[in-house]
């Protein structure tokens, strides 16, 4: 266990980060699957710029690494195009 005050410290603040990141990524796989499970191509584009943004900054927080909102991005914006 930690020795130091700063220490105990640096791990009540991590705990709360992970919290929170976890948080954030979760709600947005579930934008990803929810965009994912979409038939209609209309409606995808709509949502396609929120999931967007959403991944963009998550990235930007370093929540995910930068390429993997870029090959989400990538994949999801191919998916919406070959739709019917």
């Amino acid at each position: 266990m930690a020795n130091h005050k700063s220490a105990l410290k640096r791990i009540r603040q991590d705990k709360k980060k992970q919290l929170h990141n976890r948080y954030y990524a979760k709600t947005m796989r579930n934008a990803v699957r929810k965009l994912r499970a979409m038939t209609n191509k209309e409606e995808a584009e709509k949502l396609y710029p929120a999931v967007q943004k959403m991944l963009d900054k998550l990235a930007k927080t370093d929540i995910i690494h930068k390429n993997k909102a870029s090959n989400l991005k990538s994949s999801l914006a191919n998916q919406i195009n070959k739709m019917g």
